[in-house]
């Protein structure tokens, strides 16, 4: 059988599906402060090094907010 990597394939769902929203502000803040112009929809036309430094500060704050929260 394929991998299928497609929302539907439920490869993507949140954990959480009421935190949606506060990831998608979290996703948009971290973005501006990086300077990557996302914008609501499709963002195909970022690089993948634009996209990489989204994600990857995203877990990096989320990390420090738990190491935080743990002291």
């Amino acid at each position: 059988m394929a991998s299928n990597n497609n929302s539907s394939s439920g490869t993507n769902r949140m954990a959480v599906p009421e935190a949606k929203d506060a990831m998608k502000r979290f996703k948009e803040e971290v973005a501006s402060e990086l300077g990557v112009p996302l914008k609501d929809g499709y963002n195909g036309d970022l690089t993948s090094k634009q996209a990489g430094s989204i994600g990857g500060e995203m877990v990096k704050k989320m990390i420090m907010k738990q190491e935080e929260q743990m002291k």
